[in-house]
């Protein structure tokens, strides 16, 4: 059975943005990009988006054959925003030990993929906006892998918070006001014992589950209008049957922590 790779981790897809889209230095605006709306409200804000869709198997290939599937989007009159969102689902692949290249896109990676892929084996890569207003745009791009033999696809999340007007994917250092990362991580343990605090496993062995899956950072974070919502591959902090756990950590607990601009109105 192959060994399944982990899916770079948020922080890595962002640093891997510079070479399509400089990072954000900070922003400077003090108004509120967060608008105090409904979600339904400002999900129908924000930059234009159209589909992507497609389903292939290997050519050629006779019988039992691999597959990829991609469900993407891209955003007329934002090639950059298109480019990166390609180049970050490429690099949402991979299995350990077989030292993949940095694919640049979806199509460098599809010709690795034919050469390589066993008969069994599945890729699927998809990309959605998850929260969009007139200032911002998140984006969650997922990949679920199935390599042949395995006992079961292995899935993985990224959220890229683009901000419109400047061009940019803004990281965790970018929307915290400084030296307030200790502040951040507990607001994110507050909304970790929320959550456990509703999942049967740990109610049912608390010692046990903590031994197993104890909390853990992680800088892969959305906005949302309710929040900031935090979001773990799986088996990060809970097993394979639970799949990707979000925490939501609500803004209210976030009032001095992230800067004033990413705050609702």
């Amino acid at each position: 059975m192959p060994a399944i790779r982990r899916s770079l981790r948020p922080g890595t897809i962002v640093a891997s943005c510079l070479l399509l889209a400089a990072c954000a230095s900070g922003p400077s605006s003090t108004i509120s990009l967060i608008p105090d709306q409904t979600e339904d409200v400002s999900r129908k804000e924000g930059v234009f988006t159209q589909a992507v869709k497609w389903k292939k198997t290997k050519p050629g290939c006779m019988g039992e054959c691999p597959t990829l599937e991609v469900d993407s989007q891209v955003f007329p009159g934002i090639p950059k925003l298109t480019e990166l969102v390609d180049h970050a689902l490429a690099m949402m692949t991979g299995v350990e030990g077989s030292a993949p290249p940095e694919f640049l896109n979806i199509a460098e990676f599809e010709s690795y993929y034919w050469e390589t892929a066993a008969s069994k084996d599945t890729t699927l890569l998809a990309a959605k906006t998850r929260y969009r207003s007139k200032d911002l745009t998140v984006i969650e791009l997922s990949s679920w892998q199935y390599f042949t033999g395995a006992a079961h696809g292995i899935s993985a999340t990224q959220f890229l918070n683009w901000r419109n007007s400047t061009g940019r994917v803004l990281g965790m250092d970018d929307v915290l006001r400084p030296g307030k990362r200790p502040q951040y991580v507990a607001a994110l343990r507050g909304a970790h014992q929320a959550w456990l605090a509703t999942n049967p496993d740990f109610q049912a062995d608390p010692d046990g589950y903590q031994r197993l899956w104890p909390f853990q950072e992680n800088d892969n974070f959305a906005f949302t209008d309710h929040g900031v919502v935090i979001k773990y591959d799986s088996y990060a902090i809970a097993p394979y049957s639970h799949g990707q756990p979000e925490l939501t950590i609500p803004y209210s607990a976030l009032r001095d922590v992230l800067r004033p601009e990413f705050l609702p109105s």
